[in-house]
């Protein structure tokens, strides 16, 4: 009897692991850019596993953006920045060109709002961390951040803190797509990995 319940326990559990993997849903494979379109003339390339984007010659802004779009969603993703990581996560955003419009999930050097809400050709900066969440910024070094959409709620976290909580109407409105963006200026290097999106 007690090899039965075990059973019934395993196959429980495994349906629950399976059900779980099942609602999340890797955006990179991290072999290509299947899935995601370029905009713009920067770098995007994949190394050893990981995703990369830097300035190419132009020096402009540039854009990763999937085919896919998503209105409520779990999004983690590890980042590490190299020279001037200036870039950021953007979701319920559209393109034409190098036109995003859309919210912005900041990934920044130091001392610039990294985790902070900027809305792009709109409200410009929405929301932006308290100076001490600066900390959880490891720049140099893999960080993790999670963004959760669901309805009007936008909450950031960096490193297991949560960074902001933003309820904002505009944003519950819509959906879009989930676009990784270089930032003008060049010099600019960023490593992506793990990028991973549950639906709500």
């Amino acid at each position: 009897m007690k090899s039965k319940f075990l059973t019934l326990a395993v196959i429980g559990l495994l349906s629950f692991s399976t059900a779980f993997a099942q609602k999340q849903q890797k955006l990179f494979n991290g072999k290509d850019l299947s899935g995601w379109k370029v905009h713009g003339t920067e770098k995007w390339y994949v190394e050893k596993g990981e995703l990369i984007c830097e300035s190419g010659p132009d020096k402009e802004y540039g854009y990763l953006a999937t085919d896919k779009t998503f209105s409520d969603f779990e999004l983690t993703v590890d980042f590490k920045q190299e020279a001037n990581g200036n870039s950021g996560v953007f979701f319920h955003s559209s393109l034409e060109g190098t036109k995003i419009s859309g919210w912005q999930a900041e990934v920044a050097p130091p001392g610039s709002n990294t985790g902070g809400i900027y809305e792009s050709y709109g409200r410009g900066w929405l929301i932006k961390p308290a100076a001490e969440k600066d900390q959880y910024l490891k720049m140099g070094e893999w960080n993790t951040m999670k963004v959760v959409v669901k309805g009007d709620k936008v909450t950031t976290y960096l490193n297991g803190h949560e960074m902001i909580t933003l309820n904002d109407e505009k944003i519950g409105a819509k959906d879009g797509q989930i676009a990784l963006q270089i930032h003008s200026g060049g010099g600019i290097k960023v490593r992506w990995k793990n990028i991973k999106i549950k639906q709500l």
